[in-house]
Order: structure tokens, then C-alpha cells, then sequence
């Protein structure tokens, strides 16, 4: 399992969302703060160039992960558990209805 996933807003690299042992990490990519017009993943997550620290997972990425049915659905497809919800993220949030995809890192390297 990948422990680390890159976010991207509009199909531009925005950051980068970390699992560790004491929590959740997010840090926005440079290049992308540099750009012209950066807007933020979320209200949540504004605008830094510094690390942001959560003890679980930030609530607007664990509010991207589907419900009731959905959930159910994937849970028994790929058999993750409901309580991992940084699997279930980088699983199901790859193409999402808004402006942020989630991909984890491995991915790409496997793909790349």
C-alpha cells in the first residue's frame, strides 16, 4: 500500500497528501504556488507553502470518498476496509464529480 498520493486541481499538480504514523501531512507543490492564478484544493486547505498537519484524515478529502451504497459497493469490490479511509481515497477518488483527483504515487510510478 502506497502512503502517499498526488493531488491535482483541474488536471495541474497541486500537492501532495501523506499517511504517517502520527497522522495526515498535505503540502501544496511549489510550482504550482508559483503559477499564475493557484487557488486552493479546498476552503480547508488554503493556500501555503508550508506543510499542513492533521491527526486524521483532512475533512475534505475524507468528504471525496462515496457513501451508503457506493461505499458498500467498492468495499466489497476491492476489499478494503471502511476504517482505512486513506485506501479508500487513493482507490475511489481517482476521477472525481469536482475539480480534484486523487492518485496515489505508486500508481504512477508502476504506470510511468
Amino acid at each position: 500500500m502506497t502512503n502517499k498520493a498526488k493531488i491535482y486541481y483541474e488536471k495541474e499538480l497541486a500537492g501532495y497528501l501523506l499517511k504517517t504514523d502520527r497522522g495526515y501531512t498535505f503540502i501544496y507543490d511549489e510550482e504550482y504556488l508559483a503559477g499564475e492564478k493557484p487557488r486552493p484544493v479546498s476552503l480547508t486547505l488554503p493556500l501555503s507553502p508550508y506543510p499542513q498537519y492533521s491527526n486524521t484524515l483532512f475533512a475534505f478529502f475524507d468528504g471525496l470518498i462515496p457513501e451508503g451504497w457506493l461505499l458498500n459497493l467498492a468495499k466489497d469490490y476491492y476489499r478494503i476496509r471502511t476504517t482505512d479511509r486513506f485506501e479508500l481515497l487513493i482507490t475511489l477518488c481517482r476521477d472525481t464529480i469536482g475539480a480534484v483527483t486523487v492518485i496515489p504515487v505508486e500508481e504512477e510510478i508502476e504506470n510511468g
